[in-house]
């Protein structure tokens, strides 16, 4: 009875676990480029509990000894990197990505890279600093919600959308980027221009994604002890860029409302099954009484 009462409570753990990353889903059920999360489980510990050799009749086709378990446990989360539906915005800095890849964005005041899929921008001002003589000057980069910017695949730097009115080419500039992420400057007045390209996005592959860590907010980083080359591929076949678009969540909130009403019903048999095996021992001590 008592081992009926931890393998009840340790599994209510775990799903009470698994009710928080529904939760967590749901919540996100509008977020732009959130990916869901599954949780994955398994057994805390199973061993055989001993019988005397009586039980050992003529004819038993079963060894001695009775399995028992202690319940499962949560082990780890899986990102589930399936395409969200792209929604039409034309605006000109909303950007979606089609195929497994990831935008690449600095953290300012961190030299450590973060990635993401939310492709909702803005421009935003940054501070430049000019490699030759460390010289900080103001400029123009595209940014996300939280103020990351996104990088550049050449210098690996915020891409500058530098605007300048003294250059016939850029006075009332457009931003237009193609499918490789390229980031070209127009004149609004002669959008059929070639225009000047200033950067091209730095987009990144996933092969491996259950490699990736959580960052704060809807962000992806490497743990410590990850090498990027096992978590991304040398290269992004496959990965394109559309722009006026933002990609939807991938979450499904009736299947996970399914989900959550299965994980209750699981919740409340195990409440149950402790109720019962508490109930049990009082008689048992009742009778010894």
């Amino acid at each position: 009875m008592n081992n009926s009462i931890i393998n009840a409570s340790v599994t209510m753990q775990g799903l009470q676990q698994k009710l928080d990353v529904l939760a967590n889903n749901m919540a996100n059920v509008n977020t732009v480029g959130y990916k869901k999360k599954e949780a994955s489980f398994e057994n805390v510990l199973t061993n055989t509990m001993n019988q005397p050799q009586g039980f050992m009749k003529t004819g038993r086709m079963t060894s001695l000894g009775l399995p028992q378990g202690w319940g499962a446990k949560l082990v780890g989360l899986q990102n589930i990197m399936t395409q969200g539906s792209l929604k039409p915005t034309d605006e000109p800095y909303d950007l979606a990505i089609e195929g497994d890849g990831l935008f690449e964005v600095t953290i300012p005041g961190s030299n450590t890279p973060a990635w993401t899929r939310d492709g909702a921008l803005k421009l935003s001002a940054y501070n430049k600093v000019d490699p030759a003589t460390g010289a900080v000057t103001k400029a123009m980069g595209l940014a996300t919600k939280d103020g990351y910017f996104v990088k550049d695949t050449a210098s690996n730097q915020p891409i500058e959308i530098a605007i300048d009115p003294a250059d016939p080419t850029l006075q009332n500039s457009r931003v237009r980027v193609d499918e490789q992420g390229r980031v070209v400057v127009y004149n609004e007045a002669n959008p059929a221009s070639t225009g000047r390209q200033v950067g091209q996005i730095k987009l990144v592959k996933v092969i491996n994604p259950q490699l990736l860590g959580e960052a704060d907010g809807n962000y992806f980083r490497l743990p410590a002890n990850v090498a990027q080359n096992n978590v991304f591929a040398a290269n992004t076949d496959g990965v394109t860029v559309k722009q006026g678009f933002l990609e939807q969540s991938n979450v499904d909130l009736q299947q996970e409302m399914s989900e959550l009403v299965m994980i209750q019903r699981a919740f409340q048999l195990n409440s149950r099954a402790i109720s019962s095996a508490d109930t049990m021992m009082g008689l048992a001590n009742n009778l010894r009484g």
